[in-house]
């Protein structure tokens, strides 16, 4: 995905330049910083260390994993049956729609409903939502509230080996037809993968159930789930809770796949930040140059050379956390580096949403604003249902200077939420406080290394 360009080619040329323009999500124009770049670098390294030594002093015993939630009496209407099967039907009323619009409507995507609600509110508008409210995804999923009436119990139980891996495969699935594929914002091609999507995945609730599938397979719910840990509010049984924030991580089962599928949420982010940079150019002439030697024609090559630098991206999320947990694994009594990696797989889920959040802000606050035009206009034939067909985008509201620094501000704080999550749960693993520190000094380096990648990788896009 490309930068956005200046407003008003943005707005002349929206119908030509989807996704490049009404899809991106960098900066609108370059800030004019009173300092380097690199230094805001050294600057979020600096808190990342202070808030280290601060965490070792100050945090000696678990003050995450065990803690406690209380009930919030006047919410608990929220979990009852009719809020549930309301939610459910909005959700399902609204897939109905992408579908509808995306193959009965216009095929222009910046005339059509369907990509804005996919791409936009669904698949980043969720994100901040979870992280504030909980798992609202949940009451809202569609496939769940579908799967819900056709079936009635599992034909089959859910192998315990599988774990979480059709999640990461479903995400990494969204994210290659979102980053790879040609005009994979063309209606057609959102209703179709939206078609495809609910097959597969009703005929696995059909399979191993509704619940085991939504926990453990429905990748967009593993997705939300895992940022609604981070929200003070939570859901146990018919309650609505309140907790203390982050405290919903720690309770995350480490089941096979958990690892791999915030590797893919990083590595993808990691990946559209890269690949709106100069340096990458090397990288993706060489991925392109292969794709032809195999004989793909250009499309092809194009497409093969985004998914060859997404796989990459996430190889190198695995490989850096792989370095940390193996280091951590030989202080103290040692342990095997892949129950290290499974111990401390919940860590990384700030580290992800400090990169969603970062990536893209512009892109939820100036792309949202077109919901409110298509709502009158979903199909994209000139109807103004509610009288804010002609609405525009305000370009204003949010400047590239501000940007930068609510994106600074971003990564280091979700950088020094990983920590603590890691702290924590380091006080819990290792036999004495001294190794649990010792062990996160291999975390320090970690997170260091993601915060400065997303540093770097967000300069690169204002550059």
């Amino acid at each position: 995905m490309r930068r956005l360009a200046a407003a008003g080619v943005v707005t002349a040329a929206a119908g030509l330049l989807w996704p490049a323009a009404a899809m991106a999500h960098g900066l609108t124009a370059r800030a004019d910083l009173p300092l380097p770049h690199w230094l805001f670098g050294w600057g979020a390294a600096v808190v990342l260390v202070v808030s280290f030594l601060a965490l070792a002093v100050l945090w000696p015993t678990p003050k995450l994993e065990h803690a406690t939630s209380r009930p919030i009496g006047f919410l608990r209407f929220l979990a009852s049956a009719p809020v549930e099967i309301a939610c459910g039907a909005t959700g399902v009323a609204v897939l109905a729609l992408v579908v509808y619009a995306g193959l009965a409507g216009s095929q222009n995507p910046s005339s059509n409903i369907a990509p804005v609600i996919v791409f936009v509110l669904f698949w980043v508008g969720f994100v901040p939502l979870s992280v504030l409210f909980g798992n609202v995804y949940a009451a809202f999923n569609p496939w769940r509230a579908v799967g819900r009436v056709l079936f009635r119990e599992a034909r089959r139980p859910y192998p315990a080996w599988l774990g979480r891996w059709p999640a990461a495969v479903v995400l990494l699935a969204f994210t290659t037809f979102e980053l790879a594929v040609r005009r994979a914002s063309a209606p057609h091609k959102v209703a179709e993968a939206t078609i495809v999507y609910t097959i597969v995945t009703l005929a696995a609730m059909a399979v191993w159930g509704v619940e085991t599938w939504v926990e453990r397979g429905e990748g967009f719910a593993v997705y939300f789930d895992l940022f609604s840990r981070m929200a003070v509010f939570g859901r146990e049984g018919d309650e609505i809770v309140l907790r203390k924030p982050l405290a919903g991580l720690p309770r995350l089962t480490p089941l096979p796949g958990t690892t791999v599928v915030v590797a893919v949420m990083i590595g993808s982010l990691t990946y559209d930040g890269a690949a709106e940079a100069s340096f990458y150019q090397r990288f993706a002439d060489a991925f392109r140059d292969l794709a032809g030697n195999l004989g793909f024609d250009a499309v092809g090559q194009a497409e093969i050379a985004a998914f060859l630098g997404l796989i990459s991206c996430v190889g190198v999320v695995l490989a850096l956390y792989g370095i940390g947990c193996f280091g951590a694994s030989r202080i103290g009594q040692g342990m095997a580096t892949a129950k290290v990696a499974g111990a401390f797989a919940h860590s990384l889920v700030p580290i992800a949403f400090a990169y969603v959040s970062a990536h893209y802000l512009t892109f939820l606050v100036f792309q949202g604003q077109t919901i409110l035009p298509l709502a009158s206009d979903p199909l994209g034939h000139g109807s103004d249902l509610f009288g804010t067909a002609d609405r525009t985008i305000d370009y204003s509201i949010l400047g590239a200077t501000a940007t930068w620094y609510l994106q600074v501000v971003l990564v280091v704080v979700g950088h020094c939420m990983a920590l603590a999550l890691a702290h924590d749960r380091a006080l819990v693993l290792y036999t004495s406080q001294r190794d649990a520190v010792r062990s996160q000094f291999w975390m320090l380096g970690v997170m260091v290394a993601f915060t400065s990648l997303a540093l770097f990788l967000l300069s690169q896009a204002n550059a």
